[in-house]
């Protein structure tokens, strides 16, 4: 069956009130974004749904670009006919052919906007239930709970028939709330903590550290694949790489081990900080879990916090690492994550950190360092990146590697 077109119902943008046309605004732009590849598509954003018209451009590959797009609770593949009675019958029972399997239960409901069309709502439910019986076998209705609605919507300028009824990703439009950096590594915890900002319409730009020799390029690459994988749920992510290898030297050097973690963590922070307001961001996320490792408990938070005032933000702070795991499988970065690149973190963790720093000392022992002096030189380092859906970077770079040998 050749759909012509697919109805989008909004999620929480209902909620909206005065800002729902910048709300759905920002959705078309999205949904725009991701469907850049087909640019015989035309998307009309309404105020009660958006019409993404295909003219020919093959749904099954609209359907896994849509099913991404934060702010669209529902969807459906439609056909649109003419306003006749007999090319809504002929349409419904081949659409009803095609997806109705034998066991399943069904219902029509019709829908009407255009009053003055011939046949009301239920008229047409009735009529077109009678029709499906006399030319299908093994139809059984149920009203509640069918397998299968086919829905008839009746409006000013067409008829609109579909029987599938998809959930999209739900949450709210990437960009609607505000920008932010995002703090990644290549572990599990913050590819899933940024999913989760982008769900709740925040865009975010991920600020990686990289510690050259003793990260490699693969564990920079790796992290750049990671956003890659996030860029299909926002169209495009930032990329930006903080070279952090002086300054580990510099806490190794002149930091009792107990807080190497601690004061390395503060200049992350000080770090990711500069960068936002460099970028005139609002807000700064991180994959940090309450009590998983040695620098999230709450007085290891409560010390590293201590250098900035801006927002920072923690959507998995909450989550056991058996649900953040099984986040991590649903959006498709588990299996990249858990690759044994070491980043910054691994390399330079102490063995024996303190999980209940004191303030105090942290600040007394960061008080030996040149600390404008590190910061100013990493951000004169910093690279950004533009990245892609799906964009690869491991793959090409042991492609070259092979070219080179």
């Amino acid at each position: 069956m050749k759909y012509t077109e697919v109805m989008v119902r909004y999620g929480e943008l209902s909620t909206k009130g005065k800002n729902r046309k910048d709300f759905i605004g920002r959705l078309a732009g999205n949904v725009t974004k991701v469907l850049r590849d087909y640019p015989q598509i035309e998307i009309h954003p309404k105020h009660d749904r958006m019409h993404i018209v295909l003219n020919g451009a093959p749904f099954e590959e609209v359907d896994q670009h849509l099913k991404k797009v934060f702010g669209i609770q529902t969807y459906s593949p439609t056909i649109k006919v003419e306003k006749t009675l007999e090319a809504i019958e002929e349409t419904a029972l081949a659409l009803m052919k095609e997806t109705f399997k034998k066991g399943m239960t069904f219902k029509v409901n019709t829908r009407r906007s255009d009053h003055h069309f011939t046949y009301d709502t239920n008229e047409l439910n009735l009529m077109l239930g009678d029709y499906l019986f006399e030319h299908m076998a093994d139809l059984k209705v149920e009203m509640k709970h069918p397998d299968l609605v086919l829905r008839v919507e009746v409006r000013q300028d067409a008829v609109y028939i579909s029987n599938q009824l998809l959930h999209g990703a739900g949450g709210m439009p990437v960009g609607t709330g505000g920008r932010a950096v995002m703090m990644l590594s290549g572990g599990i915890d913050s590819p899933v903590a940024s999913y989760l900002a982008l769900k709740r319409g925040v865009d975010i730009e991920m600020v990686h550290f990289y510690s050259p020799p003793y990260t490699t390029e693969k564990a920079l690459n790796k992290a750049k694949e990671l956003t890659g994988i996030l860029a299909n749920y926002a169209g495009r992510i930032n990329f930006i790489a903080v070279p952090f290898a002086e300054i580990q030297e510099t806490i190794k050097e002149k930091v009792p081990e107990g807080y190497l973690m601690t004061v390395q963590r503060r200049f992350m922070l000080r770090l990711a900080d500069q960068i936002r307001a460099k970028r005139k961001d609002l807000a700064i996320f991180n994959g940090e879990s309450v009590g998983q490792v040695a620098s999230q408990t709450l007085e290891s938070m409560t010390a590293i916090n201590d250098v900035t005032t801006t927002p920072v933000l923690r959507p998995v702070a909450t989550m056991d690492k058996t649900e953040i795991i099984r986040l991590a499988e649903k959006i498709g970065t588990f299996d990249l994550s858990i690759q044994p690149f070491e980043d910054c973190c691994t390399i330079f963790a102490p063995p024996r950190p303190k999980t209940k720093p004191r303030l105090d000392k942290a600040r007394e022992f960061e008080a030996r360092l040149d600390v404008e002096g590190l910061i100013e030189r990493a951000m004169a380092g910093i690279k950004v990146t533009p990245i892609y859906p799906d964009e690869k970077f491991l793959a090409n770079k042991a492609a070259e590697d092979t070219a080179l040998l």
